[in-house]
């Protein structure tokens, strides 16, 4: 499942947000000085207030996406772990691999859009090894049980920030 349609919403909100304010950069304004000082004081504030405000907003999405993408890698490391598992399972695990990596891919993009994607991708890190049948299917067990509530978990998330 492609994430760009619960995460576009707020998404949009943080391009609009840059467009508008690379449109400001570009419009000069002469000097007002008809307007009170008190005014142009408070202007100021509101304008630090609402940067802090956006400032914030911007680090919890980042925090999400990479959240999603760090969770998403481990699970793409535990699924490959899981090769071999039986031969009637091969098609359903090849599919969820695919579709695993094409979820974390995604939002490595969206990141990368954003600017926001840290400089280097994860690595991956020590996966379990899985020396018996009876290994792999008790792993698959559990690795299937914690992918389904992580991605419980991202759903909600998602449905969070696609809130209007």
């Amino acid at each position: 499942t492609s994430p760009e349609p619960t995460l576009l919403p707020a998404l949009q909100l943080l391009l609009w947000q840059s467009v508008l304010w690379m449109v400001h950069e570009a419009t000069p304004l002469g000097r007002a000085r008809s307007l009170p000082q008190s005014f142009l004081l408070k202007c100021l504030e509101q304008v630090r207030k609402i940067q802090a405000d956006g400032a914030e907003l911007q680090e919890r999405l980042t925090s999400c996406l990479n959240q999603l993408h760090s969770g998403l890698f481990l699970y793409q490391g535990l699924l490959q772990a899981l090769a071999g598992i039986s031969p009637e399972l091969a098609p359903t695990l090849d599919t969820l691999q695919l579709d695993v990596t094409d979820f974390a891919y995604n939002i490595w993009l969206q990141m990368e859009d954003l600017g926001v994607a840290p400089a280097v991708q994860p690595t991956q890190g020590t996966t379990p090894t899985f020396t018996s049948a009876f290994q792999r299917r008790a792993g698959g067990v559990l690795v299937a049980s914690k992918l389904q509530s992580f991605l419980e978990l991202a759903y909600r998330v998602l449905r969070y920030l696609a809130e209007p």
